[in-house]
């Protein structure tokens, strides 16, 4: 496998280089519109967010005007009480549903592949959750969490759980974990995926020779498959924290950061300074911040996902 993948790069390698000048011209004259557009609306936003956060902006009836102000924001935001429960909340948070998810992922990614008849059904089923757009899926939470008329309320009294309705989302505590719960109902199936992936990648010689060998479930398990899905598993985690550190949609829909500030991630901290406070130039600093914070995350993660891959190779 490895001669025939090197010898498909050789040759695709010696296809690009025998083009001749004009039609290298013509391809990156075809790249060019594409670029300008990833430029207009991912490069320039990013660079005039960081020129706004290095200025101090104030409005008048002629729209802002811009003073340069150095790292004055990044002062103010970095001695802010408000941001470092931000980073704490959205850490943690992050931790805690990508830990649950990537446990919870595994095992029923474990159960589907071991289900031939049922399985394409079984994706689907799945995928449902995922595909939902986040801001319905909270809206929805947030009916089941009411602390009125929700349906979690009335099955834990007729359960006799509990004995009078519970304000789910009125406490920093209970608003945490219900976010937590709506959060890992959503994207546990990603993780599902991403691991069936890996798992259906595993040769089924490995699962037979150690059957034959009278090795148990557990023994299989950590010898065979998780070695082999591991790389799998890093992904899915990485993808997830990254997603998690830009948590938006779902605490603004269920609790808008409250009670409080105890579900107050880093993107709701920062839309609520710029658009609701109106300091757009601390404002810009926070997203800044978090640009950076999860850029350091995403290299970090890359680097013990290389690592993870090269050590599946060697074994």
């Amino acid at each position: 496998m490895a001669v025939t993948n090197n010898t498909v790069i050789r040759q695709i390698t010696s296809t690009r280089r025998s083009l001749s000048a004009p039609e290298r011209r013509a391809g990156y004259g075809m790249l060019i519109p594409g670029l300008l557009v990833i430029a207009a609306v991912t490069i320039f936003p990013i660079i005039y967010s960081v020129w706004m956060s290095l200025n101090n902006i104030s409005l008048t009836t002629n729209g802002y005007l811009m003073s340069f102000a150095g790292v004055h924001n990044y002062n103010l935001v970095m001695h802010s009480a408000k941001f470092w429960h931000s980073v704490w909340f959205t850490f943690y948070f992050a931790v805690v549903t990508v830990f649950v998810e990537l446990f919870l992922g595994m095992l029923i990614a474990l159960a589907i592949n071991g289900v031939e008849r049922l399985k394409n059904i079984s994706i689907v089923v799945m995928l449902i959750p995922w595909s939902l757009i986040t801001v319905i899926s909270a809206q929805m939470w947030q009916y089941i969490y009411n602390g009125v008329y929700g349906v979690l309320n009335y099955i834990f009294i007729s359960l006799h759980l509990i004995g009078s309705p519970v304000t789910w989302l009125g406490s920093a505590t209970s608003a945490v974990i219900a976010m937590m719960v709506a959060d890992i109902w959503k994207t546990t199936p990603f993780v599902v995926i991403i691991i069936l992936s890996g798992l259906q990648m595993v040769p089924k010689e490995l699962y037979e020779s150690v059957h034959l060998d009278g090795a148990n479930a557990w023994h299989t398990f950590w010898n065979i498959t998780f070695p082999m899905v591991r790389g799998s598993i890093a992904l899915a985690g990485l993808f997830r924290i990254l997603q998690a550190f830009g948590m938006f949609d779902l605490p603004y829909v269920l609790t808008q950061g409250g009670p409080g500030t105890a579900t107050q991630s880093l993107a709701v901290l920062g839309a609520q300074v710029m658009f609701q406070n109106l300091d757009f130039g601390p404002g810009s600093a926070v997203a800044v911040s978090t640009v950076i914070l999860v850029l350091t995350l995403s290299l970090i993660f890359l680097s013990a996902f290389r690592n993870l891959v090269r050590e599946g190779e060697e074994q």
